[in-house]
This record gives C-alpha cells, sequence and structure tokens, in this order.
C-alpha cells in the first residue's frame, strides 16, 4: 500500500502541482514571517547591547512618589551627584547625559527622518577630549550655543558636511547651527532610521533639562570591578527617593524585552495572515484529494476486492498527503527564508535602517514550517481518505460510485442551518452589549462554519440566477451553468476560497470606511479654528510659538493648549489650560450636561468619561493641588464628549498658568480673518520662519492626515490578504483543471457532435466565471454583514462612527472576482479545447 501510495503521487504530479503550490505559498509566508522577525529582533538586541557596552551602571532619576506631595516631572541629576559618582571606588568614567527631541531640516527645508526617532543629545568629553559613545568621523565636537555634530547615516544622506549651515527645531523656534562634526554611533534610534544631533553639554542641559543637570548618569568600572559591586558602591550614595541606580546588563535585558515584544505584536500580526493563507488553501487540498479519489474509485474498490482493509485505505491517501505537504514544505520553507532576507533589503532600498546582522533561521523555524505544511495539508486530506475508505469493492465492476444520499444532504444543511443561525443570533446579540467582541468573535465563526456548510445547497439557486446572462451565449453559456450545479459539493469548496479574502477585505473597508466618516464628522463638528499648530514630532511647543501667531494681523483669535498633571482625590488628572476668552469661538464641544460658559477662574469642563468615573456633575467642587503643591478648588460647569484632541479636566489658562514649573504647549488653535486660504498658511509659514518642525493644518489637512493613516493600513492589510486570493485563484484552476480531465469522454463527445473549440473555451471559462462570482457575492455580502456589526461595537468608544457602504470599492471587489474567474479558466479552457476527440471518448 506504500509503494502504492507513491506511485500515486507520481502518476499524478500534474494534478497535485496546485496543491503543492497552495502549500508552498501559505508555508513560505510563515516561515519568511519567522526568518524576518527574528533576524530584526537578533539584528536590534545586538545593537542595543552594542550601545551600552560603556555603560556599567545608569543613574536615573525616580518619578515623584505618587502617594503624597505634589505630581510634576521627574527630579533632575545634577553636577555635584556626578562629582560624587566619580569619586565611587570602582568607578572609571562618569558620562552626564542629556537628551530631547530635535528637529533636523535637510538643504530643502524639509524634517529628515521619523519624527518620534529625532533627536538630541550632548557630547561630554572625558579626559583625553573625547565621547567615547560618538567617535568623531571629521571635524570637531561642538563647542558653543552655535555649534552641532551630525550623526554620519544624516550627513549623509542629507548632503551636509563640517562647515554648513544646519537648521534646527528643539521646540518651535529655528536655530541655525553651524555643523562642526561628522561622528558614527551604535544607538538604536539612529539604527532603527533616526536621526541625532549633539550639542555641547551647556547647550543641550538649556534646551533639555535646565542649566547643571542631567537626566542621566553612566558610569563606567574600572577593570576588576563588577556591575553587581559598582552598582551596591553607587546606592550607597544616592538621594534616597530621588534617584535609583541600574546595571548596564540589566538597561541592555529591557531594551532587548523591549524590541522581542515589538517583534512579537508584528509577528503575530503578519502570522494571523498566514493562517489566513492556509485556511484557504486547505479547500484546494480537500478539493483536489475529494477529485482524485473520486477519480480512483474503481482503482480504490479493486484494492478492497483484492483484500486491502478500510484502514489501509485511508492511510494510502495519508500517505499521498504527507509526501505532497512534505514537499510543499520544504520547498516553502526555503521559499521562505528567501523572503525574509528579501524584506530585510526592501527596507534597506526604502530609505529604512535595520542594524548589521546574519540572517537568523532558527531550529524553531524549520521545525514550525515543516510542521505546519505537513500537518496542515494530512488534516485537509483526513475527510477524502475516509470517503475513500467507504467505497465497496462492488463499485470495481461498475464505473459510477454511489452520490450522496437524501438522507447526508438532508443532514448537512440541517447541521449548516443551526451553525449559521446560531452564528447570526451571537453577532447580533453581540451588537446590543458593550463589551461583546468575545460574543462577537465566537457568533462570526458560527456563522463562518454555518455558511461553508451550507454553501452546496446555495449555489444552486444562486447560480440559477445567472442563467439569462449565460443563456446569451448559447449552447456553451447553459453547459457552463449545469457543469457549475452538477456537482454543488465542489463548486461550493471552490467557491469558499474566494469567499474567505473577499469577506475579510469587504468587513475591513466597510470598517474603515465609516471610522474615516466618523474623523471628518469629529472635526467639522468640534473644531471651529481655521488652523491647528503643532510640532511635527508631537512634542511640546515653546510658549513663544504662540505668542508669535497671536500678534499676527491675520489672527483673529487664538488659545494654546497647555497640559499639567495634578492631584485629585487619590489619584493624577491631566488638566489642560487654554484661552477661556476665545475658547468658545475656537471649539464647539459636545456637551452632555452644562455648557462651557464663560470659561475663567475657577470654573472648568471635563469630559464624560472621567466625569462617571470621578461621579462628577455640573456644580461639582474638585479639590485640586497643582504641580507646585498648591490647592484649590475648581468648580465643573460642564460635562463634555471626549475625543482624540480634547479630553480631561479643561480650565482657564491664567487660573493654571501661575502653578507651572515649566510653560510648554501641546498645540495652538487659531481662527483668522480670512479663513482657511494658501495666502494665510503662507503668511503664518513665514511668520514662523519656514520652521520645519512646526506642522501649520487646516481642517481639511487633518482629514487628509487621519485619511491617509487609515488608507496606509488598510493597503498593508490587502496587501497581506492578497496571499489569500492567489491562493483561491490557485483552487479555482486546480478544479477546473481536474474537471476537465474527469469529464474528457463528456467534451470528447460534445466535440464529436459540433461544438468547436472555440465553443470548449468559452463553455469552461463560463463555468470558472460563475463559480468565482458565486463565492463573490457570499464573500461581500458577508463582509457587509461583519463590517456593519464590529461598527456597533466600535460607537460604543467612538461615538461620530457611522456606517458607510463604500459601493465603488464592492464593485471593485465583485469585479476582482470576476477578473479572478477569467484568469483561472485561460489554462484550463485551452488544455480542454486541444482534447483529441476520438481519444477524449474512450478515456476512462
Amino acid at each position: 500500500m506504500f509503494r502504492t501510495a507513491l506511485r500515486n503521487v507520481l502518476a499524478h504530479k500534474a494534478r497535485l502541482l496546485m496543491t503543492v503550490l497552495a502549500v508552498m505559498l501559505g508555508v513560505a509566508f510563515v516561515s519568511g514571517t519567522l526568518v524576518f522577525t527574528s533576524t530584526l529582533s537578533d539584528a536590534y538586541r545586538a545593537s542595543s547591547q552594542k550601545g551600552y557596552d560603556n555603560v556599567d551602571v545608569a543613574i536615573l532619576a525616580k518619578s515623584p512618589d505618587s502617594g503624597s506631595g505634589a505630581p510634576g516631572t521627574a527630579p533632575r541629576l545634577d553636577r555635584k551627584l556626578l562629582d560624587e559618582t566619580a569619586q565611587v571606588p570602582g568607578a572609571a568614567s562618569v558620562t552626564g547625559t542629556v537628551s530631547g527631541f530635535t528637529v533636523i531640516a535637510d538643504k530643502q527645508g524639509k524634517p529628515i527622518g521619523d519624527g518620534s526617532l529625532t533627536l538630541g543629545g550632548n557630547y561630554f568629553p572625558g579626559k583625553d577630549g573625547r565621547d567615547a559613545r560618538y567617535p568623531l568621523r571629521d571635524g570637531t565636537a561642538p563647542h558653543g550655543a552655535h555649534e552641532v555634530a551630525l550623526d554620519a547615516r544624516t550627513a549623509d544622506q542629507s548632503g551636509y558636511k563640517v562647515g554648513d549651515t544646519v537648521r534646527i527645531s528643539v521646540d518651535g523656534p529655528v536655530r541655525e547651527q553651524k555643523l562642526t562634526g561628522i561622528f558614527t554611533t551604535d544607538d538604536g534610534a539612529v539604527a532603527a532610521g533616526g536621526s541625532l544631533a549633539l550639542f555641547d553639554t551647556p547647550t543641550a542641559q538649556k534646551l533639555f533639562a535646565a542649566p547643571g543637570t542631567f537626566s542621566e548618569i553612566d558610569v563606567k568600572a574600572a577593570p576588576g570591578t563588577s556591575q553587581t559591586a559598582l552598582k551596591t558602591a553607587i546606592d550607597a550614595i544616592l538621594p534616597k527617593g530621588s534617584a535609583e541606580a541600574i546595571t548596564g546588563k540589566e538597561l541592555a535585558d529591557s531594551q532587548a524585552e523591549m524590541t522581542t515584544k515589538r517583534m512579537e505584536v508584528i509577528e503575530t500580526g503578519l502570522l494571523a495572515f498566514a493562517g489566513i493563507s492556509l485556511f484557504v488553501g486547505v479547500f484546494i487540498i480537500a478539493n483536489t484529494f475529494t477529485m482524485l479519489v473520486a477519480q480512483r474509485t474503481k482503482e480504490l474498490a479493486l484494492l478492497r476486492a483484492v483484500g486491502a482493509s478500510r484502514r489501509q485505505v485511508t492511510r494510502s491517501v495519508l500517505i499521498e498527503a504527507f509526501v505532497v505537504g512534505a514537499v510543499a514544505a520544504v520547498t516553502g520553507l526555503a521559499a521562505g527564508i528567501g523572503i525574509g532576507a528579501g524584506l530585510r533589503a526592501l527596507i534597506s532600498a526604502t530609505g529604512g535602517t535595520v542594524p548589521d546582522g546574519p540572517l537568523v533561521v532558527s531550529p524553531s523555524t524549520i521545525l514550525v514550517s515543516l510542521l505546519v505544511g505537513i500537518v496542515v495539508t494530512m488534516l485537509a486530506a483526513w475527510l477524502p481518505g475516509r470517503r475513500a475508505a467507504k467505497i465497496p469493492p462492488v463499485a470495481a465492476m461498475n464505473s459510477v460510485h454511489a452520490t450522496a444520499t437524501t438522507k447526508s444532504l438532508v443532514v448537512r444543511n440541517t447541521i449548516g442551518a443551526l451553525f449559521a443561525g446560531a452564528g447570526a443570533a451571537g453577532v447580533l446579540v453581540a451588537t446590543g452589549m458593550e463589551d461583546g467582541q468575545a460574543m462577537m468573535g465566537g457568533g462570526t465563526l458560527l456563522l463562518m462554519i454555518g455558511v461553508f456548510v451550507l454553501t452546496p445547497l446555495l449555489s444552486r439557486p444562486l447560480i440559477a440566477l445567472a442563467t439569462p446572462l449565460l443563456r446569451a451565449f448559447g449552447t456553451p453559456g447553459t453547459l457552463a451553468r449545469q457543469n457549475a450545479v452538477r456537482n454543488p459539493r465542489r463548486t461550493a469548496t471552490t467557491a469558499s476560497a474566494l469567499m474567505v479574502g473577499l469577506t475579510l477585505i469587504t468587513g475591513l473597508t466597510v470598517i474603515a470606511s465609516g471610522v474615516q466618516k466618523g474623523q471628518d464628522k469629529q472635526i467639522t463638528g468640534v473644531l471651529k479654528a481655521d488652523y491647528v499648530v503643532s510640532m511635527a514630532t508631537h512634542t511640546p511647543l515653546s510658549p513663544d510659538v504662540a505668542k508669535k501667531l497671536g500678534s499676527n494681523d491675520e489672527v483673529i483669535a487664538s488659545s494654546a493648549m497647555r497640559v499639567s498633571q495634578a492631584r485629585i482625590g487619590t489619584g493624577t488628572e491631566d488638566l489642560t489650560g487654554v484661552n477661556g476668552k476665545d475658547f468658545g469661538t475656537l471649539t464647539q464641544l459636545d456637551f452632555t450636561k452644562g455648557s462651557l460658559g464663560e470659561l475663567h477662574g475657577d470654573r472648568a469642563v471635563v469630559d464624560e468619561f472621567t466625569a462617571q468615573e470621578r461621579g462628577w456633575q455640573p456644580g461639582s467642587r474638585i479639590p485640586v493641588t497643582f504641580e507646585d503643591g498648591t490647592k484649590d478648588t475648581l468648580t465643573v460647569s460642564g460635562v463634555y464628549q471626549a475625543d482624540d484632541m480634547f479630553n480631561g479636566v479643561i480650565l482657564d489658562d491664567a487660573t493654571l498658568a501661575p502653578h507651572q514649573k515649566q510653560t510648554t504647549d501641546q498645540r495652538v488653535l487659531l481662527k483668522t480673518r480670512d479663513g482657511a486660504t494658501e495666502a494665510t498658511k503662507d503668511s503664518l509659514v513665514t511668520a514662523l520662519g519656514k520652521n520645519p518642525a512646526i506642522t501649520i493644518a487646516d481642517k481639511q489637512d487633518i482629514s487628509d492626515s487621519e485619511s491617509e493613516r487609515l488608507t496606509l493600513m488598510l493597503n498593508m492589510l490587502y496587501g497581506l490578504l492578497a496571499m489569500a486570493v492567489i491562493v483561491a485563484v490557485l483552487g479555482v484552476i486546480n478544479t477546473l483543471a481536474m474537471s476537465v480531465f474527469e469529464r474528457a469522454p463528456e467534451i470528447g463527445m460534445l466535440r464529436a457532435i459540433g461544438l468547436d473549440r472555440r465553443g470548449i473555451k468559452r463553455m469552461v471559462r463560463l463555468e470558472s466565471l460563475v463559480i468565482s462570482l458565486f463565492g463573490g457575492v457570499l464573500g461581500i455580502g458577508l463582509g457587509v454583514f461583519f463590517g456593519w456589526a464590529a461598527g456597533e461595537l466600535i460607537v460604543v468608544d467612538f461615538k461620530n462612527y457611522e456606517l458607510v457602504l463604500p459601493w465603488g470599492r464592492m464593485g471593485l471587489f465583485f469585479a476582482l472576482a470576476a477578473l479572478v474567474g477569467v484568469l483561472a479558466a485561460l489554462w484550463p479552457a485551452r488544455r480542454a479545447a486541444k482534447l483529441n476527440m476520438l481519444t477524449a471518448i474512450k478515456a476512462e
């Protein structure tokens, strides 16, 4: 039986090719993901550890105790502590570190790099006059307030050379610095595609901290001193409660753990889409082996007649599946390694930066890839194998094996209806729940299973709807319809593969369209300001920006938004200070209770979530401890619905500002004389010195930015789901090709009675088109339903969400299903037309 199974694999190489390709693509997706994420994770981990080579112990400021006192930022480490640390036994050298965000403009005035990774720091020379962290490649270290050094990658990409003038911004105002040096670095942020600008220590302290203070003190151990011993010695001199010492190994391990967690998120997402591709591949495998078993009815019956048991027949089918799965898994693993290497190269080619390191192909990646390919194939082939074992020996005397009985069809349809009904009910119940994600997930799964089981029943009436259109193609159209419904199980399995992909694509599109509509509604409904000004890096703005804009002749109303933490009860809340006089002119908050009124003195408004959590109502008195320790009381005048821009406690800046240790703005709202026009925007850009770090956005800009983010995310998801659609196309090709082989005598007879080759081609193409459109209708219909249901959960947290049916895109998806049908039929139709009619008529 083992030899028989191997001979069957070799005898049906062409018929099994599509199955091998489907499994191979899924395995390649899995192995490529594992190789890619392992390679990146190891490279970043090695880079992070290298970055801590000169740090044996780091001293960090501790946040204030949350149990008492006023809230505020962590205390800074001063020069006195740095000097004391240098005297600790076992300390070879100490380095005071200061860092913060710094935007660098290229020679065209555009920001360089990712805003979240555009950093600034200090050059801290040791006894030899050099900073071991940043070896200089060109020039000299920066000295004085008007000099800067850049990392080599940033300088090379932007074309800067020593002596050039570099325009930078830390908190708003533009600074023009002379480039004195270019350095190399192992900094993880730079390795990840960021930029790093270095100032001398006094300048960096003024920009990022306070004169004479540091954000971190790094200590290098003397030879023979362990990190643990050095940490113990340093702990003895640290001020209690305001600073802590951490070993370099602990820092490196923490950084490595963060890197691993980030890679795990990416890996989980990619593996989910690989799982979808493999799930779609299951339909192809099951369909292929079902058709092979049907075509070998007499052969399998003869084996039963000469003494083979049912178990042996099932085992022979599973052996075939094992061989197919093993071949697909090995080729998929090889392809996946290539995909992993290609993705890394693609990141570098598109301007991203990945730290140097080897391509990582771990034993677990090899094992998982092989197991996935073999197990998925064998599981999918198990049911056809069981069917093969049930073929009675007497079937060897007849060319036709018994078809499915009425009883089996009734049982199948009953089970499908129960699953579909329970699933639909679960989804509908979940839409009325505040926390119905688990219920909806379970209902979705049951409904999908139910539709899979019912697909053969649904195929006949849905395909019948295409009858008038098919009749227009004459005899080939009529034959195509009959062929599509002749074996509804096969048609259903083929269409289901395409249905899965289109269900996910349509559902995601419906959700994204609703979110985008809700965001547009939120922006236009809440924001009356013409412009919102903020830092491109999402860091605080200097108060000078608001002053400069407020004095501009074009501006008729303005308000900075300044955030400060305050203690209320046993917890802390963010207080947002605004210009109480102009705030009502610039915004139109949706109040559920009370109103904005005159926002001055002790009056404040709070968002609905905070009010419910704290039990506040209009008129409630709130005892507050500001960040400077001063105690006062605020009065709630209104409760509003929060959004991404406005949330928490909002009060007049005149009340908040006197208690802030350092005044910075999150954003500035502006209303201008002529509204949002290009001329007005140009005027504001010019007033700020054409600052590369500052974004001046009108309502349309904000809406477009959100839309771009959603579109980018959606396109990424489309790209990942494209693999499932490709696998589905292979399934249609496979089914048609094997169907052509199965129906060779019939096709030969049709040719003999007058149907020409063009008619044969048309028949096969129309059959493929009908099957694909059937899958498209089911997929788009289910996608719309799931998109609507998910929206009902989203609207609980996002009040402005609104159901939008993207008819244009859904029409495109339907056209995609049609295109799949046309392309998938090209080879099988050509093969059918080339059959020799006499040879085909006598074919077994």
